[in-house]
């Protein structure tokens, strides 16, 4: 799991008021992401910024061209963007990064790796630390039907 630092990332995220022309590394909200599809250069890295409401297989088309889907936890309680991740990941086979952004605390961390997560950036006041920790509760592919080992137990092959 990659931890993003708020005030250092690469990714740079526009305010829905200004639609930007292509350029790398720009975050853009999937209103945003509407308005410059058919102009953005296909070589040019883009991210989207997707609210738990949105369906993710709205974004089956444009995904190749896709370098990041940000998934925003507006609440922690509010668990949408796990099942928009496992779409993304299990369904739709997207390997670009999928980030959760929002309210996201450490307790979250073992079910955002399972259902597909790769980035995180933690809520203000959550210790990295502590994350990493977390992460270490349950083997990964220790659930059936997770992301990295969708198998249960009895049809994977014996180490």
């Amino acid at each position: 799991m990659k931890f993003i630092d708020r005030h250092n990332d690469a990714w740079l995220l526009l305010p829905d008021s200004e639609i930007a022309g292509p350029a790398p590394h720009r975050l853009l909200t999937l209103t945003q992401w509407e308005a410059v599809r058919d102009a953005w250069c296909a070589d040019v890295p883009v991210g989207v910024l997707l609210p738990n409401t949105a369906d993710v297989e709205d974004l089956k088309g444009d995904l190749p061209r896709i370098a990041l889907v940000a998934l925003e936890f507006p609440k922690w309680v509010d668990g949408r963007a796990y099942s928009q991740a496992h779409v993304l990941r299990a369904r739709l086979r997207y390997a670009g990064e999928i980030r959760a952004t929002g309210e996201v605390v450490v307790d979250m961390m073992p079910l955002l790796q399972r259902s597909g997560f790769d980035a995180v950036v933690l809520r203000e006041g959550e210790r990295q630390s502590s994350a990493e920790r977390a992460l270490g509760f349950f083997p990964a592919g220790h659930y059936q039907g997770d992301v990295p080992q969708p198998k249960p137990l009895f049809a994977r092959k014996a180490a």
